[in-house]
């Protein structure tokens, strides 16, 4: 590792490039787009040091990036940039991410790294979850009417994108090597950092995909593993679709989805899906550890946080089921050990 000539400190710089253009995209294995948002975090506070502390870019040592200035940091995120919540939420956690890969290159800056993590950003606001009632969902689901081979296509996109809860990413990249229809029948989705996940199908998806599949891939046991399972003809090559044509495949079904169900969200996205299909199965009452691996999350909380708590129309059932009717007569009176059990619940 490089170091100052006239101090020997670590240079932050040399760190900073090992840890975007080597550690990042080949050790974590992450997306461009993540690596394009820490690169970000980082220029955010190289602009605070030069905006508020006279700090050129040059001149920027890991002397500057002691607690005091990470909170001076986050003060000025939400005084002078009017940044969300999430937005300085997600500026610290690179920062800490950054500063622990720093401490494991070089000791000397455990002591940052230790003292980033006390730092907490503002807390966010808890938003409803953005999901799907049951007649938006088979509205959309339903938009395509099949009558051409690109409207068959989408249709299978959306039902499969639905049904698998997929990442609009993992959809993309499928591969007819990636479908197994037989019993019992599964995809396999490949996530962020490569990691994979076998998600079951249902059997009216199933079906759907046995149509499809004679239709956009005949003799499919004969053609590349490698093949897109979804795809548009370029120069007569199967090419898969671009994250962007699904997001506008979906755009379409709303617009025709809102003719049968004026309730379909103007503001849909392929996220929503995904989120509809894990919210159905929340409240059919599929544990959140079968939902966990479902939508390929490595931690619980990550589940947790978006399902684990109960939606307006499950707390009014609830209320409902628990609650005796106005009308309805007088109950028995409870015995005194009823009454003991029930106050001594927790």
């Amino acid at each position: 590792m490089t170091r100052d000539r006239q101090t020997a400190a670590p240079d932050f710089y040399t760190l900073a490039r090992g840890y975007l253009h080597t550690y990042l995209p080949t050790v974590q294995r992450r997306s461009p787009k993540t690596i394009e948002a820490y690169r970000i975090s980082l220029e955010c506070f190289l602009a605070y040091l030069a905006e508020t502390e006279c700090i050129e870019r040059a001149q920027v040592t890991f002397e500057h990036l002691g607690r005091d200035h990470l909170k001076s940091w986050l003060t000025w995120m939400i005084d002078h940039r009017h940044y969300a919540p999430a937005t300085i939420a997600l500026r610290l956690t690179s920062m800490k991410a950054f500063l622990a890969y720093c401490g494991d290159e070089d000791i000397t800056l455990v002591a940052l790294s230790q003292a980033a993590n006390a730092l907490r950003a503002p807390a966010s606001p808890r938003r409803p979850i953005e999901y799907l009632t049951g007649p938006e969902t088979r509205a959309v689901l339903a938009a395509f009417t099949g009558r051409s081979p690109k409207s068959r296509r989408n249709r299978m996109l959306l039902i499969l994108l639905y049904d698998t809860a997929a990442r609009v990413g993992e959809i993309t990249c499928l591969t007819l090597g990636d479908l197994c229809l037989s019993t019992p029948g599964h995809v396999r989705l490949t996530g962020k950092r490569d990691k994979t996940r076998v998600v079951p199908l249902t059997e009216k998806t199933i079906e759907h995909l046995r149509v499809y599949l004679a239709e956009f891939h005949p003799d499919a046991p004969t053609l590349p593993v490698t093949r897109p399972v979804f795809y548009s003809p370029h120069h007569g090559t199967p090419t898969r679709l671009s994250s962007d044509t699904v997001a506008a495949v979906l755009t379409h079904a709303a617009i025709a989805a809102r003719r049968t169900c004026a309730s379909v969200p103007e503001n849909i996205h392929c996220h929503m899906l995904r989120k509809t299909k894990a919210m159905d199965l929340y409240q059919q009452g599929v544990p959140l550890p079968i939902i966990m691996r479902l939508l390929g999350h490595d931690n619980m909380s990550t589940t947790a946080a978006f399902y684990a708590f109960a939606t307006l129309d499950m707390m009014r059932q609830a209320v409902n089921a628990a609650t005796s009717a106005v009308d309805s007569p007088a109950a028995a009176p409870i015995g005194d050990d009823k009454l003991q059990t029930l106050y001594s619940l927790r």
